[in-house]
């Protein structure tokens, strides 16, 4: 998971639940995690994902993140995509 997505993650939960609760998920998800501070490369190849495809940049980080090789686990509908370059799975049902 790239650091721009927990990024994410954080700010979402603070808006919607408060910093008690961002904070508390930041603790537990950060030693279950193999997180990506995107390099150079890393914020290129989201730059052309996003070029390419209609999501959010903080979502190219994601997609980026997970052509290599990793599941990326989303309820994004803009992630799941057909045909996207990436293995996704849909956690919307």
């Amino acid at each position: 998971m790239s650091w721009i997505n927990v990024g994410e993650v954080y700010y979402v939960l603070r808006r919607d639940q408060g910093a008690a609760e961002a904070e508390t998920t930041l603790r537990d998800l950060r030693p279950r995690l193999s997180l990506d501070l995107p390099s150079e490369e890393r914020v290129i190849q989201a730059a052309r994902l996003k070029a390419d495809h209609r999501f959010a940049y903080a979502d190219a980080f994601a997609a980026a993140t997970m052509a290599h090789d990793a599941l990326l686990l989303t309820g994004d509908p803009e992630l799941s995509q057909p045909r996207v370059p990436w293995r996704v799975e849909d956690l919307r049902g």
